[in-house]
């Protein structure tokens, strides 16, 4: 383990999808969700099997034992950064970034339900902080008053609060993935299958990009490709509780991005909202991390016999 090189990872995959993200917004006023969806995907593929090819993974990385998990994956994840995308046509970058923070919260949540996972007190109290933040974030977008641009903004809130719920639900099927397939697998699929369900939107409404905005998607898949290559590196140099944490730094790269690219000043009420979902999110990994050396030590004291 090299925690600091995972943290390096990390930032660097934050960065990537940020700026992917940004790119994709850039793009929103012409070009449908479904289609920078295609771009997304399509154009990460290349960079994951390059990736594969140059680890020597590439035959045995990408056979599958459950390939019908793989398309649950696919579809919801599919579904979540749709609505993630054309959330970004309606709300400034560090909105959308501060809502999608929903996500990891929700999986809390999710993988109670569906999972079986033990949930206590600490856990329930930490995610109902972080929803009461996202609410007071999304607190201006559902009183307004009535009007073209309010309830576009309401309207674009709702979407990426749809897509938060269906990342955390790609988040359960990854974690039942991850108990039979590599991570390899796990990532080149769910970019096929997002290619592949993106092209059933063709007939809403697909438009011919101008050749900068070509230029713009095509640079968003590739970064996505490249932020998941750093992101995955990221969880095989530290533990998951070493470098989520840093999830979190995308709200200054949002917020950098928003104001010196797109004019956007954040309110006092998101940056507040924002500050609460980022605490819940910390003390959720601090006590997974608390939790987890509390079991190594366990393990440790018992017997050989067990």
């Amino acid at each position: 383990m090299r925690p600091m090189r995972g943290i390096i990872y990390k930032l660097f995959s934050v960065v990537a999808f940020i700026v992917m993200a940004s790119l994709i917004k850039a793009t929103s006023d012409h070009v449908p969700p479904g289609q920078a969806v295609f771009f997304r995907s399509f154009f990460a593929m290349p960079v994951i099997i390059v990736w594969l090819m140059m680890r020597r993974e590439l035959r045995s990385g990408l056979k599958v034992s459950a390939p019908m998990g793989h398309v649950w994956r696919g579809v919801v994840g599919t579904m979540a950064m749709g609505l993630g995308f054309a959330g970004l046509g309606y709300l400034p970058l560090p909105e959308v970034t501060a809502i999608g923070y929903a996500a990891p919260l929700l999986t809390v949540i999710f993988a109670a339900m569906f999972l079986g996972e033990d949930v206590r007190l600490f856990r329930i109290s930490a995610v109902v902080l972080g929803l009461i933040g996202v609410l007071i974030v999304l607190s201006p977008r559902l009183s307004v008053v009535p009007g073209p641009g309010n309830d576009l903004a309401a309207f674009g809130a709702m979407l990426v609060l749809g897509g938060a719920v269906f990342a955390a639900l790609a988040q359960v099927f990854v974690r039942k993935l991850v108990m039979k397939e590599k991570t390899a697998a796990i990532v080149f699929y769910f970019s096929l299958t997002a290619t592949l369900l993106s092209l059933v939107t063709l007939p809403f409404g697909w438009v011919i990009p101008a050749p900068k905005e070509a230029i713009l998607l095509i640079l968003a898949g590739l970064l996505g490709g490249v932020g998941q290559i750093f992101l995955t590196s990221s969880y095989r140099e530290a533990d998951a509780s070493v470098v989520a944490p840093f999830d979190y730094a995308s709200m200054i790269f949002a917020l950098s991005i928003g104001y010196w690219v797109f004019g956007e000043v954040p309110t006092i009420t998101m940056l507040a909202g924002a500050a609460l979902v980022v605490t819940a999110g910390v003390l959720i990994i601090w006590r997974e991390r608390k939790l987890g050396l509390e079991r190594a030590k366990q393990r440790k004291a018992m017997t050989p016999q067990g």
